[in-house]
């Protein structure tokens, strides 16, 4: 049931957006079955309905099937109500996702770009451009928001990037950047940690659907983790849970990004992996190629038994499950997502990775955990940023303006 607010603009606003995440939930309603789940009135639940159809957030369906009487007209979400926009910075490219009312993805793009090279000011340029291009393809709908996703610490009330090592950013008050460059309203940009997002979009779109205790694991340069427990993101008493690529997992290997030694970013990152796999001159190893065709090739390598590229993937297989027992003994997940590259090479990572946790674990039934390779792949984290930025009219669905008049839509309505 929906919450019970005092005020009567809350009380509404509430019921509303009650209205809205169940047919999210649970897929297209009558109005009928709608007021049996809220406990409120048919008549209620009518002016809801019309509404949020007044705002173009939900439509008419189909028709009802089964019960008495005449029956009812389905009311679902109207894809074209809303748009929300995730944004994706990485070393070497930036991306774009946006996502229709009903979490369906419309459209994605990913553009080359050396995020080095550019810095900051050039980098959130690039970025204000590709957003520019986003809103200016979804100018029918309403722009829920915009969710740009950082590989490093965000402190997400503010919109900073507090620290992203790999990208050599600090202190980067990205959110204030882009709205200054946009003209968009300030307070529907978010940034967030992409570990944080691809673990949201796993829980609400991914093969892992609905699971209430699982870590999202991703693979890139960085290694970091997104945890959801009890269906909700742990972010910890400060913010920044989840970086688990920077566990000391030997003291005297390789430097990390974070200026210390022997990270499992170190161990299973994608440096490690073309390290340990390739050649000078390899083309594996060209960063002038998509991550996406580089990991192509290992794959055909990989099915083609050569032996260097196998062992290679056996190695970092092994050392991500050492990584990933400790996340499990500490954690107590049903499931472990790998994403990133891992899920680009998942027979051949996820099996070692599974004998190493089940070798490692304290109680048997940690050895149980399933370890699955992203069906979101390396979308996951955009994808997540879009879907935290529709969830603003999820929360509050008055944002969006009406377009018609209620009073005309509840005279047409079909009967419940």
């Amino acid at each position: 049931m929906p919450e019970q607010p005092t005020d009567r603009a809350a009380l509404r606003r509430a019921n509303l957006a009650w209205v809205m995440r169940v047919l999210r939930e649970q897929g297209g309603l009558s109005r009928a079955q709608l007021a049996v789940l809220s406990g409120l009135s048919k008549a209620t639940v009518s002016t809801l309905v019309a509404e949020l159809t007044s705002r173009r957030l939900v439509r008419p369906g189909g028709v009802a099937a089964g019960g008495q009487g005449r029956p009812g007209q389905i009311v679902e979400l109207d894809p074209e109500g809303a748009r929300g926009i995730g944004l994706e910075i990485n070393l070497d490219h930036l991306a774009a996702t946006t996502v229709d009312t009903a979490g369906h993805v419309v459209s994605d793009r990913q553009i080359p770009f050396d995020v080095l090279s550019a810095g900051v000011e050039r980098t959130i340029d690039k970025l204000a451009e590709v957003a520019g291009d986003e809103l200016a393809a979804v100018v029918t709908t309403f722009p829920a928001g915009i969710t740009m996703s950082v590989p490093g610490l965000v402190d997400t009330g503010r919109g900073v990037v507090r620290l992203a090592p790999r990208l050599r950013w600090r202190e980067v008050p990205l959110a204030d950047g882009l709205a200054g460059r946009l003209g968009f309203p300030l307070d529907r940009i978010s940034v967030d940690n992409d570990a944080n997002l691809a673990a949201t979009a796993e829980y609400e779109t991914g093969g892992v659907r609905g699971t209430a205790d699982l870590v999202y694991v991703t693979g890139d340069f960085g290694i970091g983790a997104g945890v959801i427990a009890g269906s909700r993101l742990i972010r910890g008493s400060i913010g920044y849970a989840g970086e688990v690529g920077h566990m000391s997992m030997d003291p005297m290997g390789p430097q990390c990004s974070c200026g210390r030694r022997g990270c499992w970013e170190t161990q299973v990152g994608l440096a490690a992996l073309f390290h340990a796999l390739s050649a000078p001159g390899d083309p594996v190893s060209d960063p002038n190629r998509a991550i996406e065709e580089r990991m192509a090739i290992i794959r055909a390598r990989a099915e083609h038994g050569d032996q260097r590229t196998l062992g290679a993937l056996h190695q970092i297989g092994a050392a991500l499950g050492v990584g990933v027992s400790i996340v499990v003994n500490v954690l107590s997940p049903a499931v472990v997502v790998l994403g990133g590259y891992f899920a680009a090479l998942p027979d051949w990572l996820v099996e070692p990775a599974r004998i190493e946790v089940a070798a490692r674990a304290v109680v048997a039934e940690a050895a149980t955990v399933r370890v699955v390779g992203s069906e979101l792949g390396f979308t996951a984290a955009r994808t997540g940023g879009a879907l935290a930025a529709l969830s603003r009219i999820f929360e509050d669905p008055t944002q969006v303006p009406e377009r018609m008049h209620t009073a005309e839509l509840t005279k047409t309505e079909a009967p419940a």
